[in-house]
C-alpha cells in the first residue's frame, strides 16, 4: 500500500516537472524563437518614415565675446584699461589716455571703467558683477572693499566700523604695484570666481579714439 502511493506521489512531482518544463520551453519559444540570443525579446525602437533631424547646412554660428562689438570704441583688455585709469590719477570726471589692442590712441573716463565692477557675465561667462560680493555694505562685504561706486572704490578695504578710509587698493597711482592688479592680473586668490577672472583675458570695448588717432604698433 505504501509502494503504491509512493509512486503516486512520485508520478505527481514529475508530470508537473515536465509540465512546468514545457511550459517554459513554450513561453521562450514564442518570445525568442529557436536562438538562445533572444532579439526577439528586445523592446522595438519607435521609427518614423520621416527623419527627425534636419541635417545642418549653414555655417555653425560664432558666439561673441564677453563685450559687445561696438565699431565705434576702442578695443581694450579690461586689466589694462583699470590701469591706465590708475596710472592717470583715478579721475572720477577727468579724462584719461590708453593705447588698445590695435594700437590705436584712445579716451575715456571712469564711467568706462565702472562696469567693469558693476557688471555681470563679463569677466567669463556665467559671472558674478564684483559687487555682488564687495558691496556697500562693508558689515558682510570680503576685505570690508566696496566697488561699486568710485567713492568706494577710493576708500579703499579693510575699513574697520565703516572707517571714511581704509587701504589704499590702488597702489597710490602705481598700477603694477597695487593690490587691486594682485587681485586682478597675478595672484590666484583663493575666493571663487577669481581664478576663473584671471584666466579669462577679458577684452572690453571702452573710450573711444583720439581725433585723428591712427594705429601704431604696440610693443
Amino acid at each position: 500500500m505504501k509502494d503504491d502511493v509512493k509512486k503516486y506521489i512520485f508520478g505527481a512531482v514529475a508530470v508537473f516537472l515536465v509540465g512546468v518544463f514545457i511550459w517554459v520551453g513554450i513561453v521562450f519559444v514564442n518570445a525568442c524563437g529557436l536562438s538562445f540570443s533572444c532579439k526577439r525579446g528586445e523592446l522595438a525602437v519607435a521609427r518614423t518614415p520621416i527623419p527627425t533631424m534636419i541635417p545642418a547646412t549653414l555655417p555653425a554660428m560664432e558666439i561673441a565675446s564677453s563685450a559687445s562689438v561696438d565699431p565705434d570704441k576702442c578695443h581694450v583688455a579690461g586689466v589694462e584699461l583699470v590701469g591706465a585709469w590708475v596710472e592717470a590719477g583715478s579721475s572720477k570726471t577727468e579724462v584719461f589716455e590708453f593705447t588698445d589692442a590695435n594700437g590705436i590712441s584712445c579716451e575715456a573716463t571712469f564711467a568706462d571703467v565702472s562696469p567693469l565692477f558693476t557688471q555681470a557675465n563679463l569677466w567669463y561667462s556665467g559671472s558674478l558683477s564684483c559687487v555682488s560680493c564687495h558691496s556697500v555694505t562693508l558689515a558682510v562685504s570680503p576685505a570690508q572693499l566696496d566697488l561699486s561706486s568710485y567713492d568706494g572704490i577710493i576708500a579703499g578695504s579693510r575699513r574697520a566700523d565703516d572707517a571714511p578710509k581704509g587701504t589704499d587698493i590702488l597702489g597710490g597711482g602705481k598700477w603694477t604695484s597695487s593690490l587691486l592688479y594682485q587681485f586682478l592680473a597675478e595672484t590666484k586668490a583663493d575666493v571663487p570666481g577669481h581664478d576663473e577672472a584671471l584666466s579669462s583675458g577679458l577684452m572690453v570695448y571702452a573710450g573711444t579714439p583720439l581725433p585723428d588717432a591712427k594705429a601704431t604698433p604696440k610693443p
